[in-house]
């Protein structure tokens, strides 16, 4: 029966229904309701992390390859004064053969009020040299691709664990439940380690990376059977909600099956990015002056169609150069790496200078690096690794440069510094793990409280390593 009310009663009621309805959504948005509350929820719904971070999205810029710190971020003048001579053995830190010293072809000025130096690679990038907080002082464990790639994306070179992206995704979920939380941009193919660089390995598949093939520019190709031709989407949804009671049905007759929950969220995923995906990639939508400002070129485009994306919700992107291993310059380096930075130099800045007119570089963390960086040395002739033109430079993990920007990070600043000849990180050395240490803390994560429980042990993305570089931190 209902109750005897009066007009005003009624319309009191009625609101605040309304409005608690509208909160609901709001809060779930957000993070602040909790998944035990809501049966069946998403794994890419928002969710809090353990404090409140400075970064709640990322931008990975991957120079896979291994660019070269004294040619971009680490100028080593005395190099110069060297050229063509063996470096002192005690700037040597390897037992490999290296060639003589090798000066940089490239003029290194300071820039902004930081006065940080770039090299003249970068003329763009340098005018956001006071956002930019450089890192000279990284090193990995092994002078290898594979597993120098693993390491710096999954926290583990040799075992398979789930990828920096995959961790993020897990911890904060995505703003946007119709696109994947994770996607991982290289233009024309795999590179080295292909989709092992964003697995989400004993995580729930819903965290994986999404691979998009950037070279590509009509959105049919970028991603596979985005549209339906057979069927309307008004039935698509009704074979939807059947598929979903049977699985749900299949799904409580048995203990809690990451690998079917996986499932039935990618074909609610795969719905969503039917109606989503169209405007996110199609940059055609944005103003003219917006796609001059990033200029022409794969990269250019890869980089905007980022951007749209943070805007879209999504959590972490990865955006690569390109298949293989292209700053991987064992020769001609001078005529290669001017390439690769030409292309990706413009629109890198435009980048930082867009989210930063759209008030969203505070909270965006944006990093760039590659693997590993390279000699100082020049490259001694070797069957198979190089053409013996002797201009080119070898693998070096010992020490190489990475930036990140805003998310938290202090603008116009430099951490560490390589020996004298830029071999080896000599001061307030940063090794990979403390890198994702320090990621992860922006993010709002304490990574030794950031577990996830896998054959009886808590695995976390730093193993049992890693400390936050708090001097970076603004």
């Amino acid at each position: 029966m209902l109750p005897n009310l009066s007009r005003r009663e009624l319309l009191h009621r009625v609101g605040m229904g309304f409005g608690m309805l509208g909160l609901t959504d709001l809060l779930s948005r957000e993070g602040s309701l909790r998944a035990a509350e809501t049966p069946n929820i998403s794994p890419l719904a928002p969710k809090r992390p353990h404090f409140p971070g400075k970064a709640k999205r990322v931008i990975h810029l991957f120079m896979n390859g291994g660019p070269s710190h004294v040619d971009t971020f680490d100028p080593k003048p005395l190099l110069q004064r060297y050229a063509g001579q063996t470096l002192p053995r005690e700037n040597l830190r390897t037992e490999r053969r290296t060639g003589a010293a090798f000066p940089s072809p490239f003029k290194f000025r300071k820039h902004g009020q930081s006065g940080i130096e770039i090299s003249e690679l970068y003329p763009h990038l340098a005018r956001c040299a006071d956002d930019l907080c450089v890192i000279r002082s990284m090193h990995a464990d092994v002078p290898n691709h594979e597993p120098s790639l693993l390491l710096m994306n999954c926290g583990e070179a040799r075992q398979v664990r789930p990828s920096l992206g995959s961790w993020v995704t897990y911890g904060l979920g995505s703003e946007n439940q119709n696109l994947p939380g994770f996607i991982a941009m290289c233009p024309g193919g795999y590179p080295i380690q292909e989709t092992q660089n964003w697995q989400s390995a004993f995580l729930p598949g819903a965290y994986q990376g999404s691979y998009i093939n950037t070279r590509n520019t009509e959105l049919d190709k970028l991603i596979e059977n985005i549209r339906n031709h057979a069927v309307s989407p008004a039935q698509q949804r009704q074979q939807l909600d059947l598929l979903m009671q049977l699985n749900r049905r299949h799904q409580e007759k048995r203990v809690a099956d990451p690998r079917l929950e996986s499932r039935i969220q990618s074909f609610e995923l795969a719905y969503g990015m039917q109606r989503d995906a169209e405007d996110a990639f199609d940059i055609s939508r944005e103003p003219q002056h917006i796609r001059d400002m990033y200029g022409p070129g794969t990269q250019a485009r890869q980089i905007l169609i980022a951007r749209r994306l943070l805007e879209k919700g999504v959590r972490f992107i990865q955006v690569w150069t390109g298949e293989g291993q292209p700053w991987d310059n064992h020769d001609d380096i001078e005529v290669n790496h001017r390439r690769l930075a030409t292309e990706s130099d413009r629109p890198i800045a435009a980048l930082l200078t867009d989210l930063k007119n759209r008030g969203m570089l505070d909270d965006t963390l944006v990093i760039w690096g590659g693997e590993f960086g390279r000699t100082p040395t020049v490259e001694l002739p070797t069957p198979g690794a190089n053409a013996g033109k002797i201009n080119g430079r070898d693998h070096n993990h010992w020490g190489f440069s990475m930036w990140m920007a805003g998310g938290g990070v202090k603008g116009g600043h430099i951490h560490g510094a390589t020996d004298d000849f830029g071999f080896q990180a000599a001061d307030k050395k940063v090794h990979v793990h403390d890198l994702h240490a320090t990621i992860m803390h922006l993010l709002g994560f304490d990574h030794e409280r950031f577990t996830f429980r896998y054959a009886g042990r808590d695995f976390r993305l730093t193993d049992v390593h890693g400390n936050v570089v708090r001097e970076i931190l603004a």
